[in-house]
This record gives C-alpha cells, sequence and structure tokens, in this order.
C-alpha cells in the first residue's frame, strides 16, 4: 500500500510539474476564460442593440408542458350520477341508446351536474396531464432515426466493403457502383429521390395492392443508411487491408476458411483500427438528420424551426437546439472512446 500510495504521488506531482511547465500557464487560463466571457458580453450588447428581449423561462414549455384534457359525451343523454371513487370521478350517461361510464382522472373539472342533459361531443370534463412538447418529441425523432440509421449503415457499409475486397467481379463492381454514387451525390439530393421517386412508386404499388403505405419517416431513415453505408464501406476496406496479409496467410495455414478467418482473425483487428472514424461518420450522420425535416419529418431541427415561427425567439432556441445537438455528438463521441480504451485494453 505504501508502494502504491508513493506512486500515485508521484504521478500527481508530475501531472503538476507538467502544467507548470507551460509559461504563464494561469494567465493562459485566465485568458481563455476572459475570451469567452467577452463573446458572451458582446453578444448580449448586440442583442440590446436590436431591442431583443431574451426569454429563457419560455424555452422549458416546449419540452414538457401541462395540457389541458377534454373529456367529451359520445351518445345524447342524461347525467345519471357523478361518484369519487379511488381518486377518479366517475360520470354515468343515460340515453335512449344506452348508457357510457366516462372516468376523470385526479383533480379533474367536471363541466355537468346530475340531471343535466348532454347532446353528443359536449365537454362533460376536463383534467391536466403532462405531456412532452415539441422539442423533447423532435429530439426523440432525431435520436430514432440516427440509431436506426447507424445500425443499418453498419450492416450495409460491412457487407458493401467486404464485397469491395471480393475477388468476385460481380460483388465488387456493384460495391464500387454504389460506394460511388452514394459518395458522389449530396445527401439532400438522395433524401429527395428516396421520398419523391422511390417512395411514391412504392407507396403506389402498396395502395394497388390494398396495403398500408409507408410513412415518410421510412424513407428518410432508409436514405441516411444507405449513406452512411457508402462511408462505412470504405472504413471497412482500408481497415481490413491495413491488416497485414501474413494474417490471413497464417489462418489459412491452419486450416481456416476464408469466412473464419476474417471473423475472427482480420476483422477483430481492423475493428480497433476503424473504430475512431467510424466514430466521426456516427457523428456526422446525427447531424445529417437535420435534413429530413424537408420530406415533413418532424426530428429537432425541424421542431425548433416550427416554435421559432410561433413563438418568435429565435436566439433562445437555436442556442438550445445547437446545445441538444451538442450533447448528443458528445455523448456519442464519449462512448466510442471509451469502446476504443476497452478495445486497446482487451
Amino acid at each position: 500500500m505504501g508502494a502504491q500510495g508513493g506512486c500515485k504521488n508521484l504521478k500527481m506531482t508530475a501531472n503538476k510539474a507538467k502544467k507548470h511547465s507551460y509559461p504563464h500557464y494561469y494567465l493562459w487560463i485566465c485568458v481563455f476564460w476572459g475570451v469567452i466571457a467577452l463573446g458572451i458580453i458582446v453578444l448580449y450588447v448586440s442583442t440590446l442593440k436590436i431591442e431583443y428581449v431574451w426569454r429563457w423561462y419560455r424555452v422549458p414549455q416546449y419540452f414538457l408542458y401541462k395540457a389541458s384534457i377534454e373529456i367529451r359525451s359520445d351518445i345524447d343523454g342524461d347525467v345519471k350520477s357523478i361518484k369519487s371513487e379511488g381518486g377518479q370521478i366517475i360520470v354515468k350517461i343515460e340515453g335512449p341508446s344506452g348508457s357510457e361510464t366516462y372516468k376523470v382522472k385526479g383533480k379533474g373539472d367536471v363541466r355537468v351536474s346530475e340531471g343535466d342533459h348532454v347532446f353528443t361531443g359536449d365537454v362533460i370534463a376536463t383534467y391536466q396531464k403532462w405531456k412532452p412538447g415539441i422539442l423533447l418529441y423532435g429530439l426523440y425523432t432525431t435520436l430514432k432515426v440516427s440509431i436506426i440509421g447507424i445500425i443499418f449503415g453498419i450492416i450495409i457499409g460491412l457487407v458493401a466493403g467486404l464485397a469491395r475486397i471480393s475477388e468476385n467481379p460481380a460483388f465488387k463492381w456493384w460495391s464500387i457502383i454504389y460506394i460511388e454514387i452514394i459518395r458522389g451525390s449530396p445527401l439532400l439530393v438522395q433524401i429527395f429521390i428516396w421520398y419523391f421517386v422511390l417512395g411514391t412508386l412504392i407507396n403506389t404499388i402498396l395502395a394497388r395492392e390494398g396495403l398500408q403505405q409507408l410513412p415518410p419517416l421510412y424513407y428518410g431513415i432508409a436514405s441516411l443508411a444507405f449513406f452512411a453505408g457508402a462511408y462505412v464501406a470504405e472504413i471497412v476496406r482500408a481497415g481490413i487491408q491495413s491488416i497485414h496479409r501474413g494474417q490471413m496467410e497464417a489462418a489459412r495455414s491452419l486450416g481456416m476458411s476464408y469466412a473464419q478467418a476474417m471473423r475472427y482473425v482480420i476483422l477483430p483487428q481492423a475493428f480497433r483500427r476503424i473504430l475512431p472514424p467510424l466514430a466521426g461518420q456516427f457523428i456526422s450522420l446525427i447531424k445529417d438528420s437535420s435534413l429530413l425535416g424537408i420530406i415533413a419529418i418532424r426530428e429537432l431541427t425541424k421542431a425548433t424551426r416550427e416554435v421559432v415561427t410561433t413563438s418568435l425567439q429565435p436566439f433562445e432556441l437555436w442556442f438550445v437546439c445547437a446545445l441538444l445537438y451538442l450533447i448528443l455528438t458528445f455523448g456519442l463521441s464519449m462512448l466510442m472512446q471509451y469502446l476504443e480504451r476497452r478495445m486497446i485494453v482487451s
């Protein structure tokens, strides 16, 4: 224990010495925070010049708000009884076509009394319920399309990357054509093609067959997955080719098939090398998901744009939007760094 404590103290001393080895270390720390503070002050003063009023207190309602839920009558009839049971208010209505019972949650506001006559669609009672706001919904949609796009992008990229280095000419040429077309055209154009061209064809066929049409979310995820898959394919190809040929030859000499050697020998080594560029590609995919708003998918950017249009709070909301994207990308970056350290240790 004494030796371990001494080593720990020595390491802390070395770290402190390293910090102080740079001239004027603490001065530059002050300069760093001073520049940040100056930027905030300049931004605030600039908003005063244009008479902009900051309303940060209005931002939380776009994440979570208390909605008023209305309970309406489904039949015409008279209010037979109003009772309280188990923390709920039960309203019973009887009419010529039968009777209906309505449960009002919590401390609801009952709008009728016993003996009142109600018509179909009349409000019987209201109650308060917490509901997710538009920004929280947009954040959830961005997270969902990004995760699904990443998963399918890995699958597509792995298959295309292996086909890219295959000796089979058909697989190799198909992979080259796919990679070059996807990487050679903008993602925005690909989203338009998936939604307006392929989406129209697929939904028309489904409608003729009497099947349910696919919503825009499916085509948005498909465009992200195929876009990411092309870049992942090149990353996988480069990672596999970076492994020395002797590894494959050694595995084959031990009696392994090509598939076994690739699975147990080559790919585990290549994965350690391709993890950093994969992380960068996935971070870019999260940010690229903001383009899906053009096909009516309410992801984070589109949700923010809608709120800005109605609330006229561009400064606060776009700062919040940028912060949310930063949280998503920074969290993914930390996860990838953790996996990278685990891979190095193992």
